[in-house]
């Protein structure tokens, strides 16, 4: 395994994983209570799908930013692996690998090595899950409600 330890893997592992449990449930609260609040309130077609689309996407920014902090977390410990690519790594730089990662666009100048690329590896999975339940929420309400009209 290199430089990198049994310990670097299992701190890594258990850091994805809770991270991984906190945004599915962020995202069940979310979309739950978007869905509820929606389910009874009488607002305009515009309004219901502005509410829907700013909630879902605060969603998504929070759990990339549980995403940034978990890097963030790995990155205390250099067994867990690096961030290469770039000569220094900042705060901002998590964010981008994290928003890369979650969006699966892929990387380009700074990339993970080391147990790290599971954490980021997992965060793609997730975060394309996550905004294809987002996607359907929408498709849901819009079918429910694109019909009656509205502004």
């Amino acid at each position: 395994m290199g430089a990198y330890t049994t310990m670097g893997l299992m701190v890594t592992l258990s850091i994805t994983a809770v991270t991984v449990l906190l945004c599915v449930m962020l995202h069940f609260e979310v979309a739950i209570r978007v869905s509820r609040k929606l389910e009874y309130a009488e607002l305009s077609l515009r309004k219901r799908f502005l509410i829907l689309m700013f909630a879902m996407f605060g969603a998504h920014v929070a759990e990339m930013g549980l995403f940034t902090f978990a890097i963030a977390l790995l990155l205390q410990h250099p067994e867990s692996g690096v961030l290469g690519g770039s000569e220094l790594v900042t705060g901002v730089d998590y964010i981008y690998v994290s928003a890369l990662s979650y969006t699966t666009l892929g990387y380009a100048d700074i990339t993970p090595e080391g147990p790290m690329r599971i954490l980021t590896s997992i965060e793609g999975l997730l975060g394309f899950m996550l905004l294809t339940w987002s996607a359907s929420l929408t498709f849901l309400q819009m079918q429910q409600h694109w019909a009656v009209g509205g502004e």
